[in-house]
């Protein structure tokens, strides 16, 4: 199988494009999701790094009420569905208007538009987070002709490109970011005060999870791991995030005899608060991009139980820098958990490699660097076919 050509830190970016760029991100979501927390963070930076970076985005979105409050210039737009022309041509104008050098398109909706506003910016560039395959009919032209370069959040987001027709010497593979200053290991005092805030003692393990309540994510897996072994038995488990099957996942909790243990915390508005609290952190995912929780989780320094699926199969180097199971495994899960609930050394270590791991290549900072690499060189490539 063809793999991509660029590595996962682009370089070679013609020099001649090395001063600021006009970005626009198109992202059109409604809801504000790991995604949209990427394309705040890469928009964060790219403004501090001296660059021109906007968004468009729905006026009625938690991104656009985000970015605004920070001063980010937005740009209205709302797209209803895939083949919604208005919306395209709209798109079209405000690029056109603005003389972008990128154009980013961070969601597929938005990519949908890339036949129709093509040429409207120096380059496009696309950014794909899921590893299940597109449209085997569309993705060689979408993720092909009609964009310059695709950014893979992961080598299993590649792959299902790969696999479903996409050229792989368009795919540059940059990990997602995160801010490593803001997610950080907590302070003795902050540590008290969050594990008070949820009612916890200085000696119940905490085990935490945060992420979408959807199948996919693995949730009915980690219930039935609190079930298995003695060491989890005294174990309290917060689940941050909501979804289709919260209230199941509540039934299935009473069924086990869990739910006095398992808090169902709903969408909270910084998860630092319960990342502060709990000892270990858990992602049993059975499909995963990458896991954007799990990077915050071990920029603070957590100690990580994750699925081998995904993007999250080569998040961390097992028992280095966190413990990988298999997908759909309450058993193998609850070994891992068990063994970090008496092993405090061990999570200690692993919670501190896992931070150097995040500074080192998860950062919003790297993120960032490797982006302007590709746009750079995207702008270049384009320049030279043009000649």
């Amino acid at each position: 199988m063809e793999q991509p050509s660029a590595e996962s830190h682009p370089s070679g970016a013609a020099g001649e494009f090395a001063g600021p760029l006009k970005i626009a991100g198109v992202d059109p979501e409604l809801r504000f999701a790991g995604g949209e927390t990427q394309v705040m963070a890469l928009t964060r930076e790219l403004i501090r790094r001296g660059h021109r970076a906007e968004l468009i985005c729905d006026p009625a979105g938690r991104l656009w009420e985000l970015a605004r409050a920070e001063g980010i210039e937005c740009h209205p737009l709302k797209i209803r569905n895939a083949v919604d022309l208005g919306a395209a041509m709209r798109l079209r104008a405000i690029l056109l208007g603005g003389r972008f050098d990128i154009v980013h398109f961070h969601t597929s909706r938005a990519h949908a538009m890339s036949p129709i506003v093509r040429g409207c910016a120096r380059a496009a560039v696309v950014t794909r987070r899921m590893d299940y395959a597109p449209n085997r009919l569309f993705a060689p032209l979408l993720y092909g002709r009609e964009v310059d370069r695709v950014i893979a959040i992961s080598s299993a987001v590649a792959d299902s490109l790969i696999g479903a027709g996409a050229p792989g010497a368009n795919i540059s593979i940059i990990p997602s970011g995160v801010d490593i200053e803001r997610f950080r290991p907590p302070t003795d005092d902050e540590r008290a005060a969050a594990r008070r805030n949820l009612g916890l003692d200085s000696e119940t393990i905490a085990i935490g999870a945060a992420g979408a309540l959807e199948e996919r994510k693995g949730h009915r897996y980690l219930l039935h791991a609190l079930t298995l072994g003695d060491a989890l038995k005294g174990a309290r488990c917060f689940i941050a995030g909501e979804g289709s099957i919260r209230a199941s996942l509540e039934v299935e909790a009473a069924r086990l005899g869990v739910a006095e243990r398992v808090t169902m915390l709903g969408l909270i508005e910084d998860v630092r608060a319960m990342l502060a609290a709990i000892d270990i952190f858990v992602m049993p995912s059975l499909k995963e991009g990458l896991g954007i929780a799990a990077l915050e989780a071990m920029a603070c320094g957590l100690a990580v139980v994750l699925s081998g699926v995904g993007g999250l199969a080569g998040l961390i180097e097992n028992e280095s820098s966190g413990l990988q199971v298999p997908p759909a495994d309450a058993k193998a899960l609850a070994a891992a958990l068990e063994r970090l609930a008496r092993d405090r050394e061990l999570r200690q270590s692993l919670g501190a490699s896992a931070r150097a791991a995040a500074v080192a290549e998860y950062s919003d900072v790297v993120m960032a660097e490797r982006t302007l690499e590709v746009y750079r060189r995207s702008i270049a490539e384009r320049s030279r076919r043009l000649k």
